[in-house]
């Protein structure tokens, strides 16, 4: 845990974009606070930062994620699906028509991407694009959804397909406004820094296959297949992991102080050995519900608790909900965070609540 916490840069009190690690692998913007929260609290002043700075992707899972700028390219490359049978698993339900039809995955997603690059030729929202698009393709790229009385695109094949059609999000908008990345083009290859398996190893290891493979919604043996070979094997919890070679001093002498309200999608939350993290059943369920996840509290390389905003016109509560007894430093700590938090919601904090 604590190795994750420096690996992340959790601790540290001021960054840049360009030495920020978790960039690397994207920051999942989800939720008010989102990507630019998460980019906050490991000491990056985002008042200060621009579209020029960041761009949002449609990358893993289909999720928006962070970026550089700079970057945009070589994230593309770092996105790409391993294979067409990777693809496949990418795209969920999608995969199954196309299949029947004798259609590909990836040429599947790059005919939505060229159908998609031709109707983006300024903002768009992602409604309009996406029944433009549908009213162009065939029925193996359709699917009919009862709640609307309609038929849609398949939802992954259309987000997976953004990157390849060079589109990004405009930061900021609801719902999501779709526009051409300016000079685009895909890099020939991600290059170590922003393979996704090293990169989740560097900032999320020690890990397997199976969780760097659930973590992308990918097959595990495509995992398996682009295994790094600088790795070195140590036990968690009794189950043989990996980690990048040049990380295992860095496990060995790991230690923190800091004290960080992680938003309900930060990275450090995204790891897929959950059992690690939050070894109690009932508060993994609390931390982790099906909808409306809160955030979670992290003291000194421990999750001790969870919490939520409470909003009210310009004022803004904390409701914490401990999973131990805190001590009044820690607590005073807390509250620091959340004068944090309200200061980057631009509004005044009106106290903490801990819960009984």
């Amino acid at each position: 845990m604590n190795f994750r916490v420096r690996a992340q840069q959790l601790d540290r009190a001021a960054g840049t974009l360009d030495d920020t690690a978790v960039l690397d692998l994207g920051v999942q913007d989800t939720g008010t606070d989102g990507g630019r929260w998460a980019l906050a609290i490991r000491g990056v002043d985002v008042a200060a930062l621009s579209a020029e700075d960041l761009i949002l992707l449609w990358t893993v899972r289909g999720a928006p994620h962070l970026y550089r700028r700079a970057d945009a390219g070589t994230v593309a490359a770092a996105v790409e699906p391993f294979s067409d049978a990777d693809a496949g698993k990418r795209i969920y339900d999608a995969a199954r028509p196309l299949k029947a039809a004798g259609i590909g995955n990836l040429a599947a997603l790059d005919e939505v991407a060229a159908r998609m690059r031709a109707i983006v030729t300024g903002p768009t929202v992602k409604g309009d694009v996406s029944r433009r698009v549908a009213e162009t393709v065939p029925e193996p790229y359709l699917r009919f959804c009862r709640p609307c009385d309609a038929t849609h695109l398949y939802e992954m094949p259309f987000r997976l397909a953004a990157v390849r059609a060079g589109l990004e999000l405009q930061l900021d908008t609801s719902p999501p406004v779709l526009h051409r990345i300016p000079r685009f083009r895909k890099a020939a290859t991600a290059g170590d820094r922003f393979d996704l398996i090293r990169a989740y190893l560097r900032l999320l290891g020690p890990a397997t296959p199976k969780q760097v493979a659930d973590y992308l919604d990918a097959p595990v043996k495509e995992v398996k297949a682009r295994w790094p070979e600088d790795v070195v094997e140590v036990l968690v919890d009794g189950e043989a992991r990996s980690l990048l070679a040049a990380d295992e001093q860095a496990l060995e002498s790991a230690d923190t102080t800091a004290t960080r309200l992680l938003g309900p999608f930060d990275l450090f939350l995204q790891a897929k050995d959950r059992a690690t993290l939050v070894p109690d059943p009932a508060r993994a369920k609390e931390l982790w519900p099906v909808l409306g996840r809160p955030g979670a509290v992290l003291v000194d390389g421990q999750l001790v608790g969870t919490w939520r905003p409470r909003k009210a016109g310009r004022t803004l509560k904390v409701a914490v909900q401990p999973w131990q007894a805190l001590s009044a430093t820690t607590r005073e700590s807390i509250v620091e965070q959340a004068e944090r938090l309200a200061a980057y919601r631009a509004v005044s904090l009106a106290g903490v609540e801990f819960a009984a």
